[in-house]
């Protein structure tokens, strides 16, 4: 189906519905979608979430959650998509990720007619923004205002809860070899602040940059967290300790959280915020054993 954009000589159906993305663009559609391509597992997982997973017919690599998205037909993976059988797959919604789909791929989907909505959640609110407007792209909006409402309330919990923490200096490992950590306008580092947490590298404009290791040792982070490979959480972490007198290693705060409750732009973050608040909590309590300072 192709989007109008002539609204003034064509109005648009009773059915139709019209929701803004994360690119600032309008999309439109004559009717909800009940055919929708995931480009992105946190796409997938939102889809689902928003009660419109039997409307998604063909995902990308790695989406794993819910297990049902596991036996949906493959379409590439993000970075590399299969536009033949998206195509052939008939649907009447794309939804691409705006930082991690190859552009000119998304745009082949669009010459083809395909009505495309990127998602780029870049704050824990536009979690639940993107919930309400995919819902209401899909015609599931009562299952999608109510997931985005209780995952409001999970994150003015958690605000409220670590408003007066004390403020704990953070390094966040993303990868080990190039050595890459998140900027400030990364979804993570707000997750580091809502947990009275101070993304060491906060200053960086890149999303995920690369860094040296000396410039992590002159920050002295008092905790550092890994989010790699399960199979190389402990290398990851135990390649820190050949710098005792970092913080973090002093202070034992080395901790490892699954990848996919932190680093995928859906309401699992919550679970993965849970754990990072209590991860820093731990480290207040060897700031206080220590005499309430570094070591």
């Amino acid at each position: 189906m192709v989007v109008c954009y002539c609204l003034a000589l064509s109005p648009l159906p009773a059915t139709a519905v019209e929701v803004m993305d994360d690119a600032g663009r309008q999309v439109q559609l004559d009717q909800p979608a009940r055919r929708i391509i995931s480009l992105a597992p946190h796409i997938t997982e939102l889809l689902f979430a928003a009660g419109a997973g039997d409307a998604v017919v063909g995902t990308v690599s790695f989406s794993d959650y819910p297990a049902e998205a596991t036996r949906l037909p493959g379409v590439g993976d993000y970075a590399n998509l299969n536009i033949e059988t998206i195509v052939a797959l008939q649907p009447d919604l794309v939804v691409a990720w705006q930082s991690g789909n190859s552009r000119p791929q998304v745009e082949q989907l669009e010459r083809f007619g395909l009505p495309v909505f990127y998602s780029e959640p870049r704050r824990l609110e536009d979690i639940a923004g993107n919930l309400e407007g995919l819902g209401r792209l899909a015609g599931s909006e009562t299952v999608a205002r109510a997931a985005a409402t209780r995952f409001r309330a999970r994150y003015r919990q958690l605000e409220t809860r670590y408003a007066q923490a004390a403020t704990i200096r953070v390094f966040y490992e993303i990868w080990q070899q190039p050595l890459m950590t998140v900027g400030g306008e990364h979804l993570i580092s707000q997750v580091i602040h809502l947990c009275g947490g101070e993304n060491i590298f906060s200053g960086l404009d890149a999303l995920a940059p690369a860094v040296n290791r000396e410039a992590v040792l002159a920050a002295d982070p008092e905790v550092i967290i890994a989010a790699g490979p399960e199979s190389q959480r402990s290398q990851w972490l135990d390649a820190w300790r050949k710098w005792p007198r970092l913080a973090a290693v002093r202070l034992k705060q080395l901790y490892f959280i699954p990848p996919d409750l932190i680093q995928r732009q859906t309401p699992r973050v919550l679970e993965g915020a849970e754990r990072m608040c209590k991860q820093l909590e731990q480290a207040r309590h060897a700031r206080r054993q220590a005499g309430g300072k570094y070591p």
